[in-house]
């Protein structure tokens, strides 16, 4: 029962992932003017990170817990403008980050159950926190706060 909740909010987490992944790319497409350059190859190299992310997460799922893993995707955030997009996707690695530490959590609950998956699961999920708190450093860093 515990795994199927776990398996569960590894596939919420692969559904943000592949949103992720696609938002960051349109994002870049819509990046112009002076000075873009830089921001188009970082929201670029974001979205192969989130596409990393999704890798891990499925094999997390598949190999290590025995699940399925999602082809869905979480709700897209479209934005405008360079502020609006670097807003939007600072707001949502926030949220990311908030959801990572409850998994994480859930499976530091787990750890007896999940005997001979655990430490692999803590490490990849405890990756995964380190890179989005890699990327809410560098927007906020791109946005001058």
């Amino acid at each position: 029962m515990a795994k199927e909740e776990l398996t569960k909010m590894l596939n919420q987490a692969l559904e943000m992932e592949h949103q992720a992944m696609i938002q960051y790319l349109s994002h870049a497409e819509l990046v112009d003017g002076l000075d873009s350059e830089p921001i188009i190859e970082r929201l670029k190299e974001i979205a192969d990170d989130e596409r990393k992310h999704a890798e891990l997460l499925r094999e997390l799922i598949g190999a290590y817990l025995g699940g399925v893993p999602s082809m869905s995707m979480a709700q897209a955030h479209p934005a405008k403008d360079v502020k609006g997009i670097l807003e939007t996707n600072l707001a949502d690695e926030k949220e990311a980050v908030d959801f990572y530490l409850k998994i994480l959590d859930k499976a530091r609950a787990m750890k007896d159950e999940l005997k001979y998956e655990y430490f692999q699961i803590e490490h990849s999920i405890r990756h995964i926190i380190q890179d989005e708190q890699e990327h809410i450093s560098e927007i906020k860093t791109l946005l001058g706060l």
